[in-house]
C-alpha cells in the first residue's frame, strides 16, 4: 500500500501539509519500527528503540538548525500556547518582561504574561490592524526587563519580521509558524518555541530551545510539569511525552537536512510566496494583501477580495479545483494562503493562476 496519489493542495494554517516521503516513510514503519515487531505508538518511551528515536531526534534538530551546545532540547505537550503560561511562570513572576505585539499571539502571550508578572507591551501594532513589525533598534525598553519576548511570524496576520533580531537583552520568541522556514542564528535567542504542526511535524508536540544559563533562575516551588528545570532534569519526559509526534519531528528534521538544509529550504519559500504576493499585487487592487510590503510572511498570505460574496464564491470555487483551506481566520477575514515548507510551488502557481482568472471573471 502506498499513500493516495491524489492530494489536495492544502492551504492549512495548521496543522498544515506533511513531506509526502516522510509520511510515506513512516507508513512503511507503521507496524514494524526497524525490527522491532512493534509501532512507534506502542512503544514505552522509557525502552531502548524510542530512546533510540528521541537521540536521532534530538541530533537532527541540532543538525538542521544549528543549535549550539549551551542549548537544551526539549519536546514538550500543550503546544505554543501552553509556553505563553510556561515561560512566564519560569521566567516573569514577580518581575517585568517586554513583549512585541504585532498580532493575535503576541497578544496571547501577553495576556498570560500579565497572569505571573508585568508584561510591558513596548510596541503594538493593534492601532493599524496588525499589518506591520517594528524597528527594534528604535522602540524604548524597560531596564529591568528580564527579557524581550516577540513573535517572529504572525500566522494569522502574515507578518514577519523576516530576520533575527538583533538586541542585547535576552529575546524569547514564538517561532511557530515559521521556524525551520530559512536560516536563523539560534544564538540570536535566549528562548524559542514553536508548536510542531507547521513546519516540523504532526499537532502535540512543541519545541523548546533554551539556553542553558536560564535555568539558574527558575524559581522553586513551580508545578512540576511546568517547570523547565526539571523538564530538562527528566529528559523531557517527566510524564509520557508525545512519543510518535517526536518521531514525526525527527522524520521531518531529516528530510530538510536531505534536501540542502535551511539555506536552500529559504530559497524554495522565497520563490513560493513571490508567486502568490505577484499575483495579488498585479490584480489592479482586486486582491489585497494584509501586511506591509516590508514585513511580508513567506508562510501566511492573509488577503481580501472586493465583497464578503465574492470572497465565498471564491473559497468555493478553489475548493472545487482541490485548493482547500483558502478561509482567513475571522480576525482578519478575506482568504488565507499559508505555504509551509512541504507545500509545493505547484500549488503556488495554480492558485495564482487561478486568482488572475477569477479576478478577470468578477473584477
Amino acid at each position: 500500500m502506498t499513500v493516495a496519489t491524489k492530494r489536495v493542495f492544502n492551504f492549512s494554517a495548521g496543522p498544515g501539509i506533511m513531506p509526502v516521503p516522510v509520511l510515506e516513510r513512516a507508513q512503511a514503519e507503521m507496524l514494524d519500527w526497524n525490527g522491532t515487531g512493534m509501532s512507534v505508538m506502542e512503544m514505552s518511551h522509557r525502552g531502548k528503540a524510542f530512546m533510540q528515536i528521541a537521540e536521532q531526534t534530538e541530533a537532527a534538530v541540532r543538525r538542521l538548525m544549528g543549535v549550539p551546545d549551551n542549548y537544551k532540547v526539549l519536546f514538550l505537550q500543550g503546544g505554543a500556547s501552553l509556553q505563553f503560561t510556561m515561560l512566564a511562570m519560569n521566567f516573569l513572576r514577580g518581575k517585568t518582561g517586554d513583549y512585541v505585539v504585532t498580532g493575535t499571539w503576541g497578544q496571547k502571550a501577553v495576556e498570560a504574561g500579565k497572569i505571573e508578572g508585568n508584561a510591558n507591551v513596548v510596541w503594538s501594532g493593534k492601532s493599524s490592524g496588525f499589518n506591520q513589525a517594528p524597528d527594534l533598534a528604535r522602540l524604548e525598553y524597560s531596564s529591568e526587563a528580564a527579557f524581550l519576548h516577540v513573535t517572529l511570524n504572525e500566522t494569522i496576520q502574515g507578518v514577519d519580521y523576516l530576520a533575527d533580531p538583533d538586541r542585547q537583552q535576552d529575546v524569547f520568541c514564538d517561532m511557530s509558524s515559521c521556524i525551520a522556514s530559512r536560516p536563523f542564528d539560534v544564538s540570536k535567542y535566549a528562548f524559542i518555541y514553536a508548536g510542531a504542526q507547521k513546519n516540523l511535524g504532526p499537532s502535540g508536540v512543541c519545541l523548546v530551545l533554551v539556553r542553558d544559563d536560564l535555568l539558574e533562575r527558575i524559581p522553586a516551588g513551580l508545578p512540576p510539569m511546568l517547570d523547565y528545570r526539571l523538564q530538562v532534569e527528566n529528559g523531557w519526559m517527566y510524564n509520557t511525552p508525545p512519543c510518535f509526534g517526536v518521531y514525526m519531528l525527527g522524520l521531518v528534521c531529516e528530510h530538510w537536512i536531505l534536501y540542502g538544509g535551511l539555506g536552500a529550504v529559504g530559497k524554495m519559500n522565497e520563490a513560493k510566496a513571490k508567486v502568490v504576493y505577484e499575483a495579488i499585487d498585479r490584480s489592479g487592487g482586486f486582491y489585497k494583501g494584509h501586511a506591509e510590503e516590508g514585513c511580508r510572511s513567506r508562510m501566511n498570505i492573509p488577503f481580501t477580495l472586493p465583497s464578503e460574496e465574492l470572497t465565498e464564491k471564491f473559497i468555493a470555487e478553489a475548493k472545487a479545483l482541490d485548493m482547500i483551506e483558502l478561509k482567513g481566520h475571522r480576525s482578519v477575514g478575506g482568504c488565507r494562503a499559508s505555504l509551509y515548507n512541504a507545500f509545493p510551488i505547484e500549488g503556488c502557481q495554480a492558485l495564482a493562476h487561478f486568482m488572475r482568472e477569477f479576478a478577470a471573471r468578477n473584477g
